[in-house]
């Protein structure tokens, strides 16, 4: 994501050999616990946006070129399948993101190594769950950890209502011969 400022007039400028590129810990520490502490950031480098109203290729900022490191940021807020569930809601209006096993626990580098965090991927996949095709469109959602044992019938807290989300495209394997030259075979 790049960060655009003025300069002179109306002329919208490109800050050049800026890149946005925070590791997971970074996310979690800086990012989402300011935004869960209503804490403003003086740049906005992570859009605010409900990432489950659109397709992935209809993101803002998202890019359907297959460029493999470009990844868009979005502060998403944490919909709920059921009323009294604590199930999460991940369908858009052209298919749905499926979690691809189960959520990581993101870890400090500081001593001691505490839970900061977790980390869940998805995977996009068009149409409705009888006949899905899977897409190269990949997603890492960051959360905060549980802070206590609530029942899911309570209000959640701040803690559990947004996301970070990494959106992008993955570059596909490469076949045949190429993969073989890759290789050095």
């Amino acid at each position: 994501m790049a960060l655009e400022m003025e300069s002179g007039g109306d002329e919208d400028v490109m800050l050049p050999g800026f890149r946005f590129h925070p590791t997971d810990e970074e996310l979690l520490t800086f990012y989402l616990h300011r935004k869960v502490e209503h804490k403003p950031l003086a740049i906005e480098v992570i859009t605010q946006l409900d990432i489950y109203k659109f397709d992935p290729w209809e993101l803002p900022g998202a890019s359907s070129t297959g460029c493999g490191e470009q990844a868009s940021y979005f502060f998403c807020p944490r919909d709920r399948k059921y009323r009294n569930s604590s199930r999460p809601n991940r369908v858009t209006s052209g298919g749905f993101w499926k979690a691809t096993g189960t959520d990581r626990v993101v870890h400090s580098a500081k001593p001691g190594h505490k839970c900061i965090g977790l980390k869940k991927s998805l995977v996009f996949y068009k149409g409705r769950a009888a006949r899905p095709v899977k897409t190269d469109w990949m997603m890492h959602e960051f959360r905060m950890p549980q802070l206590s044992n609530k029942d899911i019938f309570q209000p959640r807290g701040p803690e559990e209502c947004w996301t970070v989300c990494k959106v992008f495209r993955k570059l596909g394997p490469v076949h045949g011969p190429l993969k073989r030259r890759a290789l050095g075979e």
